[in-house]
C-alpha cells in the first residue's frame, strides 16, 4: 500500500462543505419537544440484540429533574451512515468554543459550536478504505505546542491519530486483530492512549513514541469481544467490559507497570531491539454478577463503577463488600481475599434493548446521559448526597426517532451533543433562567 493510502485524505474545500447538510429550523421545529412514537431500527451490525432476558422491572416514573435543555439544531451528514460516535475536546478551557468530533462510515468530522445554535464545519477527513467504519474516537493534545489531536479507529482495528493544525494523519497504529470499539486517552498522561478490541485484549499505546505499551488479555481476560474500558480519575485503575457479560478491573499502579510507562517515553523506533512490551494475563478482580447480557458501557463515578447492559438499567456498584475498600483486591492475579460486589443503586429507563449504546458523564461527574433506541435522550442529575435520590428527566424532539448512540456533554454541562443511526447529529443547549 502505498504513503498516500495509509494516511487519512483531507476532504477538498468543496468536499467538505458538503460533508453536512445544516437546514435552517423555525422556531416552531426547535420548539417542539414532544415525545416520537417511533421505534424503527437501523440495520446495522451493532444494532443486532443478542437474546434479551428481563432483569429489571420498571419500577416507577423517572422524576423530574432540574436539568432541562432544549433542541437548537440539527445537522445530517451527507454519507447517511449511523454515527457510532462523538466526543467534545474537553482539553480546552469553558471560555473557548466548543468543539466536537463525530465518527461513522469511514469520516471522522470536527465541528464547532456557535451562537445561536449554530453548528460550523472545521475538518473533514476520509479513510483510504471504503470499507473502513469508525465506532470511537478521543481528543488529546501535543504535549510540546499544545495543539489537538484526535485518535480514531473502528471496524478495520486500525488507530489513525489526526493532527487538527497539520490537517492530516500523524501516526497510525496496527496490532489489534480485529476491530476497535472504544479509545480513551489517560486522564493525567496526554500521551497514553487506551484501546479496546473485538479481539478480546485491551493495549495502551504511546502515542508519540510510537509504541504499544501494555497488553491486557490473555488466561484471565475476556472471552469474547471488549466493548468499553475506562481510567479511574487517577489513572491508576482501568476497569473494561464486553460481550463475555463480565467487568474487570485492572491497576496500573505497580512498580513493573510504572517502568514501562516511563520507557515507552524516551523509547527510539529506530532502536534494533523492539520495545518489550508488557503483557498482563490477570486482571486484578472480574465478575459476571452484574449483568447478564453484553456489558456494552463502563465508567467510574468516583470510586464506583457505572456499567450498562441491554437490560434497560445503568448500575452503580463497587467491588467487594459496602464496607470494604479495594485494598481487598490483590494485585497482579494474586488470590483474592473477596470477590462480591455490592450494588448500591439501579438507574431505570426505557427502550434500549440494542448494544453499543454507550451513556456519558460530564467533566464534573454531576451528569450522567443515555440516549435510547427511539432517539429520546435520559438525564440524571447525580449531583446529591444518596444515589437513591437521584432525579432523571428525558428529552425528546418529534424529528429524533432513531437510536441516540452517544452523547457528548460540554465542559460546563451547557451544550449536549448527541449522533442518530440516520447520520444525525443534534444539538442541545441547557435552558436558561433569570
Amino acid at each position: 500500500m502505498s504513503d498516500s493510502e495509509e494516511s487519512m485524505i483531507l476532504l477538498s474545500k468543496r468536499q467538505r462543505l458538503s460533508t453536512s447538510i445544516t437546514v435552517d429550523r423555525s422556531e416552531d421545529e426547535l420548539d417542539d419537544l414532544s415525545s416520537t412514537a417511533s421505534t424503527r431500527e437501523e440495520e446495522s451490525s451493532r444494532s443486532d440484540t443478542p437474546t434479551f432476558r428481563r432483569g429489571f422491572r420498571w419500577s416507577k416514573q423517572p422524576k423530574k429533574c432540574k436539568l432541562q435543555y432544549k433542541c437548537t439544531n440539527f445537522i445530517k451528514e451527507n454519507h447517511g451512515q449511523p454515527l457510532f460516535g462523538v466526543q467534545i475536546n474537553l482539553n480546552c478551557s469553558e471560555s473557548d468554543p466548543v468543539i466536537f468530533a463525530t465518527v461513522g462510515h469511514n469520516r471522522v468530522t470536527v465541528y464547532e459550536c456557535q451562537d445561536g445554535g449554530r453548528i460550523k464545519l472545521l475538518h473533514s477527513y476520509s479513510d483510504p478504505s471504503s470499507d473502513e467504519n469508525f465506532y470511537c474516537c478521543a481528543w488529546s493534545f501535543d504535549p510540546v505546542n499544545g495543539q489537538p489531536l484526535l485518535a480514531a479507529a473502528g471496524l478495520r482495528g486500525i488507530i489513525r491519530i489526526l493532527s487538527l493544525s497539520a490537517m492530516q494523519c500523524i501516526r497510525h497504529f496496527v496490532g489489534h486483530g480485529n476491530a476497535v470499539n472504544e479509545l480513551k486517552f489517560h486522564p493525567r498522561n496526554c500521551s497514553l492512549l487506551l484501546s479496546v478490541s473485538k479481539d478480546h485484549t485491551l493495549r495502551m499505546w504511546n502515542v508519540h513514541s510510537g509504541v504499544c505499551v501494555l497488553i491486557l488479555g490473555g488466561v484471565d481476560g475476556h472471552r469474547d469481544e471488549v466493548l468499553s474500558a475506562d481510567f479511574n480519575l487517577s489513572g491508576t485503575k482501568i476497569v473494561s467490559c464486553g460481550m463475555d457479560h463480565s467487568l474487570k478491573l485492572w491497576h496500573l499502579d505497580t512498580e513493573e507497570i510504572n517502568s514501562i510507562i516511563s520507557l515507552s517515553s524516551t523509547y527510539n523506533t529506530k532502536n534494533s531491539r523492539p520495545f518489550p512490551t508488557w503483557v498482563n494475563h490477570f486482571p486484578d478482580f472480574s465478575t459476571r454478577d452484574i449483568h447478564r447480557n453484553y456489558v456494552d458501557c463502563t465508567r467510574w463515578l468516583g470510586n464506583l463503577i457505572l456499567s450498562k447492559s441491554c437490560e434497560n438499567c445503568i448500575i452503580c456498584w463497587k467491588p467487594g463488600s459496602l464496607e470494604g475498600s479495594d485494598a481487598n483486591i490483590s494485585i497482579n492475579g494474586g488470590s483474592k481475599t473477596d470477590d462480591s460486589v455490592s450494588i448500591l443503586h439501579r438507574f431505570d429507563y426505557r427502550e434500549c434493548e440494542i448494544w453499543y449504546m454507550r451513556f456519558c458523564l460530564d467533566y464534573q461527574q454531576k451528569i450522567m446521559a443515555l440516549g435510547n433506541q427511539v432517539g429520546r435522550i435520559f438525564l440524571w442529575d447525580l449531583d446529591v448526597d444518596d444515589p437513591s435520590q437521584t432525579k432523571c428527566t428525558k428529552l425528546t424532539h418529534q424529528k429524533c426517532n432513531t437510536a441516540i448512540r452517544q452523547i457528548a456533554i460540554s465542559k460546563d454541562s451547557s451544550t449536549l451533543i448527541a449522533v442518530s443511526d440516520d447520520a444525525t447529529v443534534w444539538r442541545w443547549d441547557q435552558m436558561k433562567y433569570s
